[in-house]
């Protein structure tokens, strides 16, 4: 494989604010499934679709960093920044489709308390994705995903414990929403981790 000598640092930063739109899209339609089901206007599909898009973006990264001789960052952390926010969508993506799978007939607010906490983690992502260029605005949008981090821990450990004290909830529905709360903890998870990764090349670059 021949290294470019022609620098295209700029299309890195191109490619992680798509990157972060794809993830903030993707909240944002499973948050809408979350809160209409079982009558949803959104279907998994619409989901997928950004979760695949997501894919290419990450590919497209990992092509360009290995075709670059010059790089805007150190090569292993634009490639653990883009494995992260790879991940962001994943997860989602596995949280949407749980609804189909597990057939949910029925909203929980937990679940769309836990829904809203991803979308404003995913939309602090897609600032601090757009932010690579010049760090304006970086360690804010770092700093309000840790704390949303903290709150969707906090609503997922209710939730669960919920769960465990209604009498009235078969063993079946237990487990399943139980699969879902930790989908949903995972990809608010992701956007921390994702959230570490900016930082370190902040601490680094800025």
């Amino acid at each position: 494989m021949r290294l470019a000598l022609v620098p295209r640092t700029t299309a890195f930063y191109d490619l992680f604010a798509a990157a972060g739109r794809a993830a903030h899209e993707a909240a944002r339609l499973t948050e809408i499934r979350f809160r209409e089901v079982p009558d949803q206007t959104v279907a998994h599909a619409r989901v997928k679709q950004l979760e695949t898009e997501g894919d290419t973006i990450t590919r497209d990264i990992f092509e360009l960093l290995n075709t670059q001789y010059v790089t805007p960052f150190d090569r292993e952390d634009i490639y653990g920044l883009a494995k992260a926010v790879d991940d962001v969508v994943d997860f989602i993506d596995e949280a949407s489709d749980l609804l189909d799978i597990y057939k949910i007939d029925a909203p929980m607010d937990q679940a769309i308390a836990q829904c809203r906490v991803l979308v404003d983690a995913t939309g602090e992502l897609e600032r601090a994705l757009g932010s690579l260029r010049n760090f304006k605005g970086a360690q804010e949008a770092i700093l309000a995903i840790k704390r949303l981090e903290d709150d969707g821990d906090r609503i997922s450990r209710d939730a669960i414990a919920s769960l465990f004290e209604d009498e009235d909830v078969s063993p079946r529905t237990m487990i399943r929403w139980k699969d879902v709360f930790e989908a949903l903890e995972r990809a608010i998870d992701a956007c921390e981790t994702a959230a570490h990764a900016v930082g370190n090349i902040v601490v680094k670059n800025a």
